[in-house]
């Protein structure tokens, strides 16, 4: 069993965010502005090490070198793609990869089947979630292409994460993209990919399926999904405004067979030390709408309850001979779940993975 730690990787400045808010804009000006919406909200939340450019390979280095001397075994990063266009990017090539420590580390992908908000915070409750313009549309031709380019640029490095030999890849919004294709077209596409892979001498592939709805979890193996696993799970997202990190946790944990037996397909586990997307919402205060981001805020964390929440996860991905548990995230400061070392606790989180992961 190795642990992995997702990996956003929108902290430097983009053209397309420059264009929708100003020149240079980052979460990180979200992270810093945001301040306490009632008694006992921990805001703001800074890293300890200072905020970085993600594209700085020094910076990216350091932070690796910390994860791994506590137990993070390899990084999965968002992978933002829709039809040959790329955002955020720079974080993986130029800082990851371009650091000693990311060179020598394993690494995967997980499709980020979405595009950045224009608005941020977001200040308007009557538009949807989701907005039409940042749903990542796909077919079978843009599919093969997709992992086409990934295969070539990534599968081929060495320290390229395999589970059983084949190069890992997940999926964050797995319902979306089952929705838009169908079942027969997901079939498809996953299909003339992998023979894809074959013709041109590449790795199969594992993918992995992140969130399957209810309605779409009982096919992703028919469709050619090899796991189940999460990005964040931990927050009843329709419950209450505050939550307890440790009810969230435990309830959670007991529902990681229920998605196994659901999907026919081994499930995966992701702990996640928090959530609080609050940075990325106007304070709309006593009129809180009751949607993302302005979604339920889980309180009472603690490095001990992550680690807690965390042995569960590798008690049960070893019970279950399960290849990979996860940690969401690395670095999603503007969303309140992050391992890196913050004001509040210091090194606290990471100590809390060693001692989840290495001394069980």
């Amino acid at each position: 069993m190795r642990l992995a730690a997702y990996v956003y990787p929108g902290w430097h400045p983009i053209p397309e965010r420059d264009a929708s808010f100003h020149p240079g804009f980052t979460e990180w000006e979200l992270v810093e502005g945001c301040r306490p919406r009632f008694d006992g909200h921990h805001q703001p939340r800074r890293p300890q090490l200072g905020t970085y450019d993600d594209r700085d390979p020094v910076e990216v280095g350091r932070r690796v070198r910390l994860a791994r001397e506590h137990g993070v075994d390899a990084f999965v990063y968002g992978f933002f793609w829709c039809r040959g266009k790329r955002v955020f990017h720079d974080a993986l090539d130029l800082g990851f990869l371009g650091s000693d420590e990311g060179r020598s580390t394993p690494f995967a992908l997980m499709w980020a089947n979405r595009m950045p908000r224009r608005v941020l915070p977001v200040r308007r409750s009557d538009l949807p979630v989701i907005a039409g313009d940042r749903l990542v549309k796909t077919d079978v031709e843009d599919f093969v292409a997709f992992v086409a380019y990934v295969a070539e640029r990534y599968f081929t490095r060495e320290t390229y994460l395999r589970v059983d030999g084949r190069a890992y890849l997940s999926i964050f919004d797995t319902t979306f993209f089952i929705r838009e294709l169908g079942v027969e077209g997901a079939t498809a596409a996953i299909s003339a990919a992998r023979a894809w892979l074959r013709e041109h001498g590449h790795p199969d592939l594992h993918l992995a399926a992140i969130d399957p709805s209810p309605e779409v979890i009982g096919v992703v193996r028919d469709i050619g999904f090899d796991s189940v696993t999460h990005y964040v799970l931990l927050a009843e997202w329709k419950g209450p405004l505050v939550q307890d990190y440790a009810e969230c946790a435990a309830r959670r944990a007991g529902q990681w067979s229920e998605f196994a037996d659901a999907s026919g397909l081994p499930y995966m586990p992701s702990v996640a030390p928090g959530w609080d997307a609050s940075p990325r919402a106007a304070d709309f205060g006593a009129e809180r709408p009751q949607k993302y981001p302005w979604s339920p805020v889980v309180t009472g964390e603690h490095p001990d309850r992550f680690r807690e929440a965390l042995a569960r996860a590798v008690d049960f991905a070893r019970d279950t001979a399960s290849p990979l548990a996860f940690v969401a995230s690395l670095n999603e400061w503007s969303e309140g779940h992050y391992v890196e070392p913050d004001e509040r606790f210091g090194n606290g989180w990471l100590e809390a993975v060693r001692a989840a992961v290495c001394l069980r």
